[in-house]
């Protein structure tokens, strides 16, 4: 039975919002007037209405707006809807209990259509598949795959660890890479000023003294001048270098080059396969685990890899097993992938455990990645600082020369 969002007037003269069930939307205003509401407006919860495309150039130019999930949200959604439904309450009733807890209008909005779509008798993976932009296909292939099997709780439970493994795993990336970025940040501004408005009111100082200036302090001057002169036209150039960036990087040759030799890199090329490969392991087994067909899953895990040269690899390693290669020998051929996960596979293969084998590798593969950010980050702090006392020792040279200069001919 379709959902509607209502807004109407209750005999007080109150406004009053909500979400209820019905056939039609004449039906739903029925049922508010057999409430005593006089309803305003009657708007069908749908996948345009709750993801908010209304405005679909404007959200797309600007990167498809707001989600209605975080990824801490859909993490903290999945561990709740996991607890209610291996609880052996309904999947209905739990969606029920899930609406009723929603935070914001919109979740509240998103989970009602749900509920509604599964009670009209759909399965629950094609109700989050109407939501493509908060449920991924990765989510809906694997929930679909626990309808089939009969352990949706079981499944719900373990996507839930994986959606907060990988956020913890980007978290302790992004915390690592925060405090390089904040001290590069800080030290280019920090030139900026000393160059456009510090050394410039120094110079005005010699401005009318005959003497030459030393060759440190002139290129400096020459550098300030430029700053002033054309700061905002290398701003501009700046931006337009980013702009054209993105739109090449949109082109999928292009980028395919780009992501190679990304991984070709000396540190940041390792952390980027180590990050990709440890993704990929924990999709693929977390898909085989709930049953997905071994093609269907690496199809679906190679969706996730962001590098496209790992991307196409996969893709050929599909193709490779389609023709009936072992997965481990497939991914064995890609040397892009780290010889881990190959090696997990085939034992994995081996025994007939394979999705616990590739969790372990994904396992092994984030362990050495936070460990590679870490060192990494480690690192350049010092390197940034001393990079950043550097700089400022030179401006302050430039500064100093002349005074010392004027001062020995003073003597």
């Amino acid at each position: 039975m379709p959902a509607y969002s209502f807004e109407a007037i209750d005999a007080s003269g109150q406004s009053r919002e909500g979400v209820l069930e019905a056939d039609t939307a004449r039906s739903a205003r029925s049922l508010l007037r057999a409430q005593a509401l006089i309803p305003l407006s009657v708007t069908p919860v749908g996948s345009s209405h709750v993801n908010g495309t209304g405005n679909g150039g404007l959200r797309r130019w600007l990167g498809g707006g707001a989600r209605i999930f975080s990824s801490t949200g859909l993490a903290v959604w999945t561990r709740q809807l996991a607890g209610l439904v291996s609880s052996g309450l309904p999947l209905e009733r739990a969606l029920t209990a899930l609406t009723d807890e929603a935070e914001t209008e919109p979740q509240r909005n998103l989970v009602a259509s749900l509920r509604a779509e599964v009670n009209a008798g759909s399965p629950f993976a094609r109700a989050l598949a109407a939501h493509p932009r908060e449920f991924s296909p990765i989510y809906t292939a694997v929930i679909g795959a626990g309808e089939q099997s009969g352990n949706l709780g079981l499944v719900l439970d373990r996507l839930a660890d994986d959606l907060e493994e990988r956020q913890a795993l980007q978290q302790k990336l992004i915390g690592a890479a925060l405090y390089p970025a904040i001290v590069t940040l800080v030290a280019i501004v920090i030139v900026i000023f000393l160059v456009s408005y510090v050394v410039p009111q120094v110079a005005q100082v010699f401005a009318g003294t005959k003497r030459s200036l030393p060759f440190l302090t002139t290129v400096m001057l020459s550098l300030s001048a430029a700053v002033r002169n054309y700061g905002w036209w290398m701003l501009g150039g700046v931006v337009f270098a980013a702009i054209a960036a993105r739109l090449a990087l949109a082109q999928e040759a292009f980028r395919l080059k780009f992501d190679a030799a990304w991984l070709r890199l000396p540190l940041v090329g390792k952390l980027a396969r180590g990050y990709n490969a440890a993704r990929f392991a924990s999709t693929l087994a977390m898909l085989a685990t709930a049953g997905v067909p071994i093609l269907r899953a690496l199809q679906a895990a190679s969706e996730t890899l962001g590098n496209r040269a790992m991307r196409a690899d996969a893709l050929d390693a599909l193709v490779l097993v389609r023709e009936g290669a072992p997965l481990a020998s497939a991914l064995a051929q890609k040397k892009r992938f780290p010889g881990l996960v190959s090696m997990f596979a085939r034992l994995g293969e081996q025994t007939g455990t394979l999705p616990l084998m590739l969790q372990r590798a994904a396992n092994q593969l984030g362990a050495e990645v936070q460990r590679r950010a870490m060192h990494l980050a480690t690192i350049l702090e010092p390197l940034l600082i001393v990079a950043m006392g550097g700089v400022v020792m030179l401006i302050v040279l430039a500064v100093m020369l002349p005074i010392i200069q004027l001062n020995q001919f003073v003597k």
